[in-house]
């Protein structure tokens, strides 16, 4: 039997709408919280912009990197579509 794909069906998802100068701001406010899998952004059109991992352990230096990269893309974005993989 292959567990990986239970495990994967145990994931829920969780969406939030914000305007662009706000993502940085919301995407810090989930990492706090502790229990995100794994961010995806997309934009109005429903494509994805951005996807990345948060690793308990790499909350600090190594998301960084990718915090600048959300925060360029704040600049170019109106609106758009934080989805918040969880395990639960």
């Amino acid at each position: 039997m292959n567990t990986e794909s239970n495990n994967s069906s145990k994931d829920t998802q969780e969406e939030f709408k914000v305007n662009g100068d706000k993502i940085v701001t919301k995407i810090k406010e989930i990492i706090k919280e502790g229990n995100a899998r794994r961010i995806i952004i997309k934009n109005e059109k429903d494509e994805v912009l951005l996807e990345f991992p948060v690793t308990v352990g790499a909350v600090g230096v190594l998301l960084a990197p990718v915090l600048a990269a959300v925060g360029a893309l704040a600049a170019l974005l109106t609106n758009c579509t934080i989805v918040v993989v969880k395990r639960s």
